[in-house]
Parts: C-alpha cells; structure tokens; sequence
C-alpha cells in the first residue's frame, strides 16, 4: 500500500468558486520508486472489473480520450487506474470516494456550505468528464472532475480524526473507502507520481463508472463496444 502523508486541508469544499480555477504550468517530478506497478506490467491488473476493461477497450479502441491523458474511477471497485495520453497503462489504486452510493449530483450541491449537504448528497457523480487542473486557496494542486459540483480528485487530506481515512484508503473492504463529501481522494505519493504530471499539468478525461445505475446509462457506445 502506498504511503499516506496527511495534510491540514479540509475536505472538499462545495465552496468551490472562491477557488483559484487556474490551470497549472509546471508537473511535478515523480517519487522514484512507487511499489505499485511492476516494469513491465500490462493493462489489466488484478482486481480490474469488466466494466474498467470494458470503458477502457472502448476509450482505446475509439480515442474517446482525443490523446489526452485518462483515468477511470471505478466506484463498485474504489479505485483508480491512470492512462497516459498515448492510451498506456500507469498504474492502479485504491481511493476513497463520497460516502453515500449514487451516480447523480444533488441540484445546486456545489453552491452549498458542507453544513448544508445531507449524508444521502454525499456522492461521487458518474459518467465522462472533462478534468482540468486548477489550485485551492492553500495552493494546493487539483484536479477538478466536475467544476459546477465542486467534485475533484485531490491528495488525501486527513482533518478530522475520527474519520480515520489514511486506515480506510488501506482498508481492503471497499465499503471502508466511503467517506468524502463526493471528491476523490488518492495516496499523496500516488497523485504526485501518477496524477500530477499527467491530469494535474493539463486537460484530461476521467471515466467515473456508476455504483448504483446501469453502466449503459452513462456509457451507452461503450455498453455495446466488442
């Protein structure tokens, strides 16, 4: 499991449009050694559901990405696996999701104060997404999934004790990665190496597969792709 550095941030904030919605200009430089993917290693990994292979053969096949880099979040899975804009498999790992199950957004939920978002709100919203990176008020780098729902894929940021989120990103249960307000939480060394440089430096696409819905819903062209 990858090492989880906290930070002091508070979780994701539907506070978004004090944000800086900036893009970024430089990457960052990657740790030298992530004990996730083996050399070599060839899409899928182990764990891969069929609806993951499914949106990739798909993405690959028809260059739904448009050269850009892409991620596909699996919710059933709570997990990620990263793609370079040439279609190439990066790697793969756990993350931590909104805590309530479901595939759409509250109306208006990203204009709300966090007191004012009910635990059913709590979602991670399902479908295609055009990603851009973008800065919090800390100036901590983002990458935002959906700017108008205030979801975005960011470092873990351990705030509240109790919520024990560096115990459950480890946590072999998916159930246990449930906990977010709806933004998508990795490993701190696995943004910088995986995130940063690639959906954190510029445009990319992020394929977040439905939990409650039929992947047909969201993916209509993938759902009857061979």
């Amino acid at each position: 499991m990858l090492p989880v550095t906290p930070s002091h941030q508070a979780p994701c904030s539907p506070a978004r449009r004090l944000f800086l919605h900036t893009a970024l200009r430089t990457a960052v430089v990657a740790p030298a050694a992530i004990p996730l993917l083996a050399r070599g290693a060839s899409w899928p990994p182990a764990g891969a559901s069929d609806n993951a292979q499914r949106i990739v053969r798909w993405t690959t096949g028809t260059r739904d990405h448009q050269g850009l880099p892409f991620v596909v979040v699996d919710k059933p899975r709570a997990s990620i696996h990263v793609f370079s804009a040439a279609a190439q498999w990066l790697a793969s790992a756990p993350v931590l999701l909104g805590s309530a199950r479901g595939d759409r957004s509250a109306p208006d939920i990203g204009n709300r104060p966090l007191s004012q978002i009910r635990p059913e709100e709590r979602t991670t919203p399902a479908g295609r997404f055009a990603t851009e990176p973008g800065r919090n008020l800390r100036g901590d780098d983002i990458v935002w999934i959906d700017y108008d729902t205030a979801v975005s894929l960011h470092r873990l940021r351990s705030v509240n004790a109790a919520e024990r989120r560096q115990q459950r990103l480890a946590s072999a249960t998916t159930a246990d990665r449930r906990i977010s307000y709806g933004c998508i939480n990795t490993a701190e060394a696995f943004y910088n190496a995986y995130i940063a440089p690639l959906l954190g430096a510029g445009p990319g696409v992020a394929y977040v597969l439905p939990d409650t819905e039929p992947f047909a819903t969201f993916f209509v062209a993938a759902s009857a792709y061979p």
